[in-house]
C-alpha cells in the first residue's frame, strides 16, 4: 500500500483496525478470476474432459502429459536422425543418356574438356549455391548407350558403373569439389567476368568430403595418380573391357586443373576484361602467393 494512501486513511478514521483496512488487490474476487491459480486450473481440468471420465486423451497428446494438453510433437521438437541435414550437399543428376544426347546434338564438343561451365552453358541445369547445391551428379542411366571418349569433370558419381561406362570408351573421369564462391563464378562465367572481379581460388573440400575426393575409386582430384591407374585396371577387369594404351592418349585426356584452379587456361587472381578482350595478371608477390597457396 502506498504511503500517501495509508496516511489518508489515518486522517479519515478515528481508530485503525484490521476490519476497517481495505482488502489488498490480490485478494479480491475480480483479480482471482482474471488470474487463476495453477491448483485451481488443475482442479477444473480434473472435473471436466476425458481425464475425469477415464477416457483416452485426444490423438497426438501423451497420456503422461495429458494434464497440460501438450501434443507429443512439441514434447519432442527434433528428430536425431535428421542431425546435420542443414549441412548436407545436394547435386543435380545428369545421366549418361543425357550426356550422349547433348554430344549427338552438338551442344557439347567432345574434343574439348567437359566441365561445369560447359554443362551449364547448355541451359539445362540450374544450380543454386544458396540452396546447398554443389554441382552435378553423374548417374548410370544409359550406360549401355554411351559411346564417346571424353574428358569429363563432375562433382559426384553415383556408382562405379557410370565410371566404367566413361572409361570403357577410352575417356577420363575426375570428380571435383567447388566451394559456393567458385560455383557462382562457374555457373555464369560471362556474368562473373562482367563484374570485374578477379578469378577466385578454389577452397579445399570440407572435412566430411575429404575422404571422397581423395579416394581413387571415386576418381577424386586429390587422389594419388598411381592409385587411380590401378583402380582403372581393376574396374576394367571387373566389367570385362580393355583399357587403351596410356601412351597413345591425346593431349585432351592429359588436361587437368590445379586444385586451386576453376577455369581451364585461367589462373586464380587473373582479371578478365571482356570489353577490351584482355587478361590482367597480378604482379605483386603477395597476391601471387595468396592465389597459389
Amino acid at each position: 500500500m502506498p504511503i500517501e494512501r495509508g496516511l489518508q486513511y489515518l486522517r479519515q478514521m478515528q481508530r485503525v483496525t484490521l476490519k476497517n483496512l481495505p482488502m489488498p488487490l490480490e485478494k479480491t474476487l475480480k483479480w482471482q478470476k482474471a488470474h487463476p491459480d495453477e491448483t485451481k486450473i488443475k482442479a477444473i481440468m480434473s472435473r471436466k474432459g476425458p481425464i475425469s471420465r477415464n477416457a483416452l486423451p485426444p490423438y497426438g497428446i501423451d497420456p503422461i502429459q495429458a494434464e497440460g494438453r501438450l501434443p507429443w510433437i512439441l514434447t519432442v521438437p527434433k528428430e536425431p536422425y535428421y542431425e546435420g541435414i542443414e549441412e548436407a550437399r545436394q547435386y543435380l543428376p545428369i545421366s549418361l543418356r543425357t550426356l550422349q544426347r547433348l554430344i549427338d546434338l552438338r551442344r557439347i564438343n567432345p574434343e574439348k574438356p567437359i566441365d561445369l561451365p560447359v554443362l551449364c552453358n547448355t541451359k539445362l541445369f540450374s544450380i543454386q549455391p544458396d540452396q546447398r547445391q554443389f554441382g552435378l551428379q553423374l548417374i548410370d542411366e544409359g550406360a549401355d548407350l554411351f559411346s564417346t571418349p571424353i574428358n569429363l569433370e563432375i562433382q559426384w558419381v553415383a556408382s562405379e558403373l557410370a565410371i566404367a561406362a566413361i572409361e570403357r570408351c577410352g575417356g577420363v573421369l575426375t570428380t571435383r569439389y567447388f566451394d559456393p564462391i567458385s560455383l557462382s563464378a562457374l555457373i555464369d562465367a560471362k556474368k562473373f567476368f562482367e563484374r570485374g572481379e578477379p578469378i577466385p581460388r578454389c577452397d579445399t573440400p570440407p572435412i566430411n568430403a575429404v575422404e571422397y575426393y581423395t579416394d581413387p575409386k571415386q576418381r577424386g582430384y586429390l587422389a594419388n595418380p598411381d592409385s587411380i591407374r590401378e583402380e582403372r585396371q581393376r574396374l576394367a577387369q571387373k566389367y570385362g573391357y580393355k583399357l587403351p594404351d596410356p601412351s597413345k592418349f591425346s593431349s585432351l585426356f592429359r588436361l587437368k586443373k590445379d586444385p586451386r584452379q576453376i577455369f581451364y587456361g585461367l589462373e586464380p587472381g587473373w582479371l578478365v576484361n571482356l570489353k577490351d578482350q584482355t587478361i590482367l595478371k597480378p604482379t605483386d608477390s603477395k597476391f601471387q602467393t595468396f592465389y597459389h597457396s
